[in-house]
């Protein structure tokens, strides 16, 4: 029977045993809580699913973000060019509060896509440094600095 431990799961390590799936509720399953703030700017059940959608795969790079918070607004600066958005993404990871903005894009899918580019910069960042794949740069000792160019 699929879904019933067998026998032999008590015999294996837990570690190797197999996850029971839980099926994905909608579309799209978003494990991080999410708000969406728009400001500004008329409510589009597209835009609202392509965050959803961009924060879904940053999911991947840092499987341990805690929240989320995106903030998609049209600016009231109108200079001689068309309408401008800035898209702004809070992210919290475990001991980390990460934050990454586009300001100024005439499309706001472009000024999204950008913001989603720099906060995976910063998630793939933050797990690096999490895995001490980043070497913490040394701190000159106090009476260790090289004397000074004297003759």
């Amino acid at each position: 029977m699929l879904g019933s431990p067998s026998v032999f799961d008590s015999l294996v390590h837990p570690a190797y045993r197999r996850k029971s799936r839980v099926p994905k509720i909608g579309r799209h399953s978003v494990k991080v809580p999410l708000q969406i703030v728009v400001r500004n700017l008329a409510h589009s059940e597209a835009l609202e699913a392509r965050i959803r959608e961009s924060i879904t795969k940053l999911e991947g790079v840092h499987p341990r973000i805690v929240s989320c918070r995106v903030t998609v607004e049209e600016s009231h600066r109108r200079q001689q060019q068309g309408r401008q958005f800035q898209v702004r993404i809070d992210a919290r990871v475990p001991g980390k509060e990460l934050v990454a903005s586009h300001v100024h894009h005439e499309d706001v899918y472009v000024a999204l896509r950008d913001a989603t580019q720099a906060m995976r910069r910063q998630l793939e960042e933050a797990v690096k440094t999490s895995r001490g794949d980043v070497k913490a740069h040394s701190r000159p000792q106090p009476g260790n600095s090289a004397p000074e160019g004297g003759s």
